[in-house]
């Protein structure tokens, strides 16, 4: 299996265990936005009035009242461990830059919110100092929040540039053993990420 397939498949795990969370735990009911052609590495799409977006990972919605429901959108990320920023000296996570400009696109037209989770495992990234431990469990903001609160950018990483958000940002939505008990697991080790 090639590394591309291999992060693929331990992405859609995560966002498998943190879809099976939300229903079990917070209610929701969950439609899964997925691949549109998985061979070229094509994600879920939104056509807009605008053009062609990428489009959040999960759609999600429960009943609240007689009258009310909440509806979201959900991108979910899946990651070994938090990255050690050694010149801010604080844990970092974040996504691809074109991602998240066409999710606060998204987030932008729709009238549902648009959330990004992240799933952070018991790993360690390749820059975790001797002695330090990444945060577990499941982290989020809700994307408008995240907009205006970015630790930092960086045009060299990933395919377009990164977006980052420092740990302390996020808010802890779940310890990890409450999602990863909804599927199997595995770190990938940091050297293949």
């Amino acid at each position: 299996m090639s590394t591309f397939d291999s992060q693929l498949h331990f992405g859609k795990i995560g966002e498998g265990a943190i879809a099976h969370w939300l229903r079990e735990k917070k209610g929701f009911h969950v439609l899964p936005i997925y691949e549109k052609e998985i061979s070229e590495g094509k994600g879920p799409v939104l056509f807009s009035l605008e053009g062609e977006l990428i489009a959040p990972d999960l759609f999600c919605f429960r009943k609240t009242t007689e009258v009310g429901t909440d509806t979201l959108w959900i991108e979910a990320k899946t990651k070994s461990a938090f990255t050690w920023h050694r010149i801010s000296q604080q844990w970092l996570t974040g996504i691809d830059m074109r991602h998240y400009e066409d999710y606060l696109k998204v987030a932008h037209l729709s009238p549902f919110p648009v959330w990004l989770l992240f799933l952070h495992l018991a790993g360690t990234a390749k820059d975790t100092p001797q002695g330090k431990v990444s945060p577990t469990g499941l982290f989020g903001r809700e994307l408008l929040y995240l907009a205006k609160h970015e630790d930092h950018r960086h045009e060299n990483w990933g395919r377009t540039g990164m977006v980052y958000w420092a740990h302390k940002t996020l808010l802890r939505l779940a310890a990890l053993d409450e999602v990863s008990r909804f599927a199997r697991l595995n770190v990938i080790p940091a050297e293949s990420l």
